[in-house]
């Protein structure tokens, strides 16, 4: 395990000596005139600040911790008799024939074009994250407390009454949907006392809700810092909860007198539980809402078996667990790396429950896994440990590194100023997107029009889908839905163990 230390790109901290204590992640040696600036020496200027990344805003942040275990300790197995889901014949079974398709969901199926979701963010390039997503046909979900992001935002006592950016979410999935996936807006515990939930189906077409429980990254809710009384009363005034009370005339006096603390605006911690679930739902169900999703990470296990116990019992459509290794944006920094299970710990402790819940007769929702996932041997090696219970991967950060590349070579095009390691394939949007006729064959010609980022997401995506066919055609697996344990080769001993 690589060793403790005061490095950080969360605040762009780094130690001044190679040499650590290997407990604290100290220098060895903490010299009196110290020039560099460690996770130590940022906290005693910025203080509690440097609880979440002092290096968020354009960028992404995740997890830097080397895990004693996850997924590379097992390679993939391969075979060369038979084939399961295609004719033995080598004329038809391939890898073209590798089918991808997953369908999910209790009431209102939902159709995937590959076993791929897109979890929850709503910053940096959204509308190209969202449209490459409906292109490739995915899944895809809307981050929590987007309403803070609408200057357009209106609430009337305590319930919002118009949220226009939340029909510019939407139809930036829904001009591109062609019937697989669907977008989905996140509900934190802020987002359904104002009534998102409600505006976002009645007003704004939204056939899908996903009530968050927390993330890997980050299973407390966040708390910022605000910069003054008058944005504190704001938001205060928005429904949100505000420490010190901004409202309270002694907090006034202090703010007037400049001995005032910060003021920090924090997310309410869900306290959901069954009963509230059988009376929100049903509510929801009645004004139009077809599909039902939940987020959840590597919580105490009796509380994952909770909530899936619920998502049984209100026949909730899908169940995203997210696992250490991930992260997007404002996550504390040590909860990023120090809390939480990573992949094939949880989805090994995960499978235990669902076939116990299965034992009992239940009818499960549909599971997929999130968490550090980028590559398509990491979705294949997913999906074969989740042994068929394990529907979906959850790719984020990854797909929206190719939202913001492929816009970045849109303009570079524009501009006539090509990249160097990209000039060799061509100057144009044509000759430099190589995917571009498969999104010809979907939409026709109009593609040649659509954003560079969201056919830099599509693009990604059809790459981990060629990937996925590669793999599943070396194991004469020619659909995803036969992929298990059998797929895999542990390469420790306890690796072994969890097979």
């Amino acid at each position: 395990m690589k060793p403790t230390s005061m490095n950080s790109a969360f605040g762009n901290t780094r130690n001044r000596s190679p040499y650590l204590a290997a407990s604290s992640g100290m220098c060895s040696l903490c010299a009196e005139d110290c020039d560099s600036l460690c996770e130590l020496g940022l906290a005693a200027v910025r203080g509690a600040q440097t609880v979440y990344p002092t290096t968020t805003g354009a960028n992404q942040v995740a997890s830097e911790k080397q895990y004693p275990l996850d997924f590379s300790a097992f390679n993939i197995n391969g075979r060369v008799f038979g084939a399961l889901g295609a004719a033995a014949d080598a004329e038809q079974a391939g890898i073209f024939s590798v089918g991808l398709g997953v369908e999910y969901g209790q009431r209102h199926p939902v159709k995937l074009a590959m076993p791929i979701i897109l979890p929850a963010l709503i910053k940096l390039n959204w509308r190209d994250y969202f449209g490459g997503a409906a292109m490739a046909g995915v899944t895809c979900m809307v981050g929590e407390d987007a309403k803070s992001k609408d200057p357009g935002l209106r609430v009337e006592n305590g319930r919002i009454t118009d949220f226009p950016f939340l029909g510019d979410i939407l139809d930036s999935f829904a001009r591109y949907d062609r019937g697989y996936g669907q977008i989905v807006p996140q509900c934190n515990v802020e987002d359904d006392l104002l009534g998102v939930p409600e505006i976002a189906v009645q007003k704004y077409g939204a056939r899908a809700i996903e009530f968050k429980f927390g993330q890997a990254a980050k299973g407390t809710q966040p708390a910022n810092r605000l910069p003054d009384l008058k944005t504190a009363l704001a938001r205060q005034q928005l429904g949100g909860l505000v420490r010190p009370d901004p409202s309270d005339p002694e907090v006034q006096r202090a703010w007037e007198e400049g001995v005032c603390p910060n003021f920090y605006l924090y997310g309410r911690l869900p306290m959901w539980d069954e009963d509230f679930f059988a009376r929100r739902l049903a509510g929801l169900r009645a004004l139009g809402l077809q599909n039902v999703y939940f987020k959840m990470a590597g919580y105490d296990p009796a509380d994952m078996e909770r909530v899936l116990r619920i998502a049984c019992a209100q026949q909730v459509d899908m169940v995203t667990f997210d696992c250490a290794g991930g992260g997007s944006g404002y996550s504390p920094c040590k909860m990023m790396n120090e809390w939480g299970r990573p992949a094939v710990l949880l989805e090994r402790q995960l499978l235990d429950i669902l076939n116990r819940l299965q034992a009992e007769g239940l009818a499960l929702p549909a599971v997929s896994i999130a968490g550090g996932f980028a590559s398509e041997d990491q979705v294949f090696k997913a999906l074969a440990f989740g042994n068929g219970q394990v529907k979906a991967v959850g790719l984020c950060r990854a797909p929206m590194a190719a939202a913001m590349r492929g816009a970045s070579v849109g303009a570079a095009v524009r501009s006539g100023h090509v990249p160097a390691q990209l000039a060799a394939y061509g100057s144009t949007v044509e000759e430099l997107f190589a995917d571009l006729p498969d999104l010809r064959a979907l939409y026709g010609k109009a593609a040649n029009d659509f954003s560079p980022g969201a056919i830099g997401v599509f693009s990604y995506l059809n790459k981990i889908a060629f990937g996925l066919r590669h793999f599943a055609a070396l194991n004469r697996k020619f659909d995803v839905g036969y992929l298990d344990r059998s797929d895999l080769v542990p390469l420790t001993a306890e690796a072994a163990t969890l097979l």
